[in-house]
């Protein structure tokens, strides 16, 4: 799971950068692709590092690939919809970006817990 996580976060990583140049040279400003992007970029880092913090003992392992998952899938709703409006004009489905955001802040929440439920000695 640590390997995935890691592996998820460079694929963020790509995307972003990819969105970021796209957001500048193909869409312009205000589409929302810029948007997309940092949301990429600022949680691709995120997710390279949780496998770290669960190695550390700073976050409970269980809890934290639980919350990792839930951040990955939060951003890449949030930022699938607004990139595919940007792009095609088109929606994933109804809400899919307000779903991804609550799904993005579930994840850094049961992050937190799996921080609080981490060993003591850690």
């Amino acid at each position: 799971m640590d390997r995935a996580l890691v592996v998820l976060g460079a694929l963020f990583g790509l995307l972003g950068t990819a969105a970021a140049a796209a957001a500048t040279h193909v869409t312009g400003p205000g589409t929302g692709l810029g948007t997309a992007a940092n949301f990429l970029l600022f949680h691709a880092a995120a997710l390279i590092a949780l496998p770290a913090l669960i190695r550390t003992g700073l976050v409970r392992a269980g809890i934290a690939h639980a919350g990792g998952v839930l951040v990955f899938s939060g951003v890449a709703l949030f930022s699938g919809e607004l990139a595919l409006r940007a792009v095609e004009g088109k929606t994933l489905f109804y809400m899919a970006a307000p779903t991804g955001g609550t799904v993005l802040m579930a994840g850094w929440l049961v992050i937190a817990i799996a921080a609080l439920a981490a060993r003591r000695d850690a």
